[in-house]
């Protein structure tokens, strides 16, 4: 009797749900997308405090509390200890399961261990932004301790490029649109125009990857030459590559550049931006 009862009801539910109406494109078919719940992105900043790091240590926490609070983003922002030749960071173990890394440290030889997890890290595929000193982020010149060391590769191999030296701090950095750059998901949201950074120019050219994507150049005051200033690429292990030699302490509070490495974390992740 029950089991006649459970039959009956089973029969009603069905041709119940046979009869809702429905809105679907090309019919009146009701369609529920469910979309699948993703824990959110975990972000990973490496810095450095050094007197020409430009302020990371200071700039970064607020802008990673800022991921946090609009976007939703879950934000580590590590900070190490040491010499150039001897530094270390407590808790990078983290990475091997991170979404993002994104690096703004400056000259620095880690611990053996810590340098391959970096680079497991990267050869995995996973993406990575760079911000300003990213470009000579494992450069060192200083004595390498025992049990240390630098990545001198990390620039072309990673980020495409060379560092070729500076433009005068002075004169700035007068910020446009490349022409490969225009409609790219990054400079959405994007207003350059009279873009000025204080901080000077990062010489690059000509850049190791020929087909990486140009989105940004710029060129010190008073000259018509100008250099690739943010770009994108993909490594030989498919990570994606955001770098722009933006970064001074004054950029974080022009909204223009904000939106830049916002958009960047959501392009490396395969997000769209917000």
């Amino acid at each position: 009797m029950k089991y006649t009862t459970i039959v009956r009801s089973l029969f009603i539910l069905l041709a119940t749900i046979s009869m809702l109406p429905s809105f679907g494109k090309d019919s009146q078919s009701l369609t529920f997308h469910l979309k699948p719940i993703k824990p959110n992105s975990h972000i990973v900043f490496l810095i450095s405090k050094d007197p020409l790091n430009y302020e990371a240590d200071k700039t970064v926490p607020p802008f990673a509390e800022m991921l946090r609070k609009e976007y939703g983003f879950h934000v580590t922002v590590l900070m190490g200890e040491g010499q150039h030749g001897s530094y270390q960071y407590k808790g990078l173990d983290i990475i091997k399961d991170v979404d993002l890394l994104v690096v703004f440290c400056r000259r620095l030889a880690l611990p053996f261990d810590q340098m391959d997890m970096i680079k497991n890290y990267l050869r995995a595929g996973k993406p990575l932004v760079g911000i300003r000193t990213a470009n000579h982020g494992f450069s060192v010149r200083d004595k390498v301790s025992d049990g240390f060391e630098g990545w001198w590769g990390f620039v072309p191999d990673i980020l495409g490029c060379e560092n070729r030296g500076y433009e005068a701090e002075e004169l700035g950095t007068n910020v446009k649109i490349a022409s490969t750059g225009v409609g790219h998901s990054i400079l959405r949201g994007i207003d350059a125009n009279n873009w000025h950074s204080n901080g000077q120019v990062y010489k690059v050219k000509p850049l190791v990857d020929s087909s990486m994507i140009v989105l940004l150049i710029g060129n010190p005051t008073g000259s018509k030459g100008s250099e690739p200033i943010a770009w994108t690429r993909q490594t030989a292990h498919k990570s994606r590559v955001f770098y722009t030699s933006l970064g001074y302490p004054e950029d974080f509070k022009v909204a223009s550049f904000r939106k830049l490495i916002v958009n960047a974390i959501h392009w490396a992740l395969d997000l769209d931006p917000k």
